[in-house]
């Protein structure tokens, strides 16, 4: 037997959405109480953690998780067994549905990683429209899995690819019929100036049919190189997102430097393809160019 320990802390657990086009982008969390025991053993279990956590909703503290007046409850179960992370996961409470979850990654060879994630959400309700705008309400169990591979080359150059199936997203038919409703809601305001279908479309646009990749099958790959040409703490990287659904795709290039301690600068840029209806090529922009410098202090 080894460490054990217990602790209790409030902290912020970053569960808003995140972009998968930048996952490693800090968010703003919710504020809960966790509590925390770990334990190590000798043996094919070698560690053992379990983490619980309460989280308040109501108007004034994590309006934005669900549904207010409610008190929250989660809980995971890590273990390493047999050299392999593995998680078990639950949430329940008012403000979400039930949901439960798991998770492994492996070292399959020193320089081959796999790894996977799972998650089943109980009465999950979704609205997809109709052409019209008018929705057809719809409640039920739904799962959600990736698989993914990470490899290392002999010149550190890394390599991710990645499927993700989510069971709460849109299919093709379903997106097409939405953009098919803000086509109508444009021309009848342009040509009566009734200005109600563009707002109806605005407010989808800001709930689900806004949300980063909101329909169902996607591939990611990344590549990335560590220091080439032996410039120091210099990393660039391409990145491409795939709707298998409707085959649109972003392409990200970019370029993270640290020229001095605390201080990181990253130029990337975004291209965006796709035909008209799918889900890249219905995007305000074909592409994008960012700068970004963070100074940590």
């Amino acid at each position: 037997m080894g460490q054990q320990g217990l602790r209790v802390e409030p902290r912020g657990l970053r569960r808003p959405p995140k972009n998968p086009e930048d996952p490693e982008l800090a968010l703003e969390g919710f504020y809960l109480l966790a509590a925390e025991a770990i334990r190590s053993f000798d043996g094919p279990l070698k560690t053992a953690a379990l983490t619980a956590v309460v989280l308040p909703v109501d108007t004034d503290v994590n309006e934005e998780f669900g549904e207010t007046d409610h008190l929250n409850v989660g809980g995971r179960l890590y273990a390493l067994l047999f050299d392999t992370d593995l998680d078990l996961l639950v949430l329940t409470g008012g403000s979400r549905t039930t949901r439960f979850g798991l998770d492994f990654a492996r070292n399959i060879l020193t320089n081959v990683e796999v790894h996977g994630e799972w998650a089943l959400i109980t009465d999950f309700e979704q609205r997809p429209v109709d052409e019209r705008g008018q929705p057809r309400e719809r409640a039920a169990d739904v799962m959600s899995y990736l698989v993914g591979m990470r490899y290392l080359t002999e010149r550190e150059t890394t390599f991710i690819v990645e499927y993700y199936r989510d069971g709460t997203g849109f299919t093709g038919a379903q997106m097409r019929d939405f953009f098919r409703f803000v086509e109508a809601s444009d021309a009848a305001f342009r040509s009566t100036g009734n200005a109600t279908g563009i707002r109806r479309a605005i407010t989808l646009s800001e709930g689900a049919y806004g949300r980063p990749n909101p329909m169902r099958s996607y591939v990611y790959l990344r590549a990335s190189q560590k220091e080439p040409f032996d410039i120091l703490y210099f990393t660039p990287a391409l990145t491409t997102i795939v709707n298998v659904v409707d085959q649109s795709f972003v392409v990200i290039p970019e370029l993270t430097w640290s020229p001095l301690t605390n201080l990181e600068l990253r130029l990337r840029g975004a291209a965006l393809v796709g035909e008209q209806r799918t889900e890249y090529g219905e995007k305000q922009n074909d592409y994008r160019v960012e700068l970004r410098v963070r100074y940590h202090f």
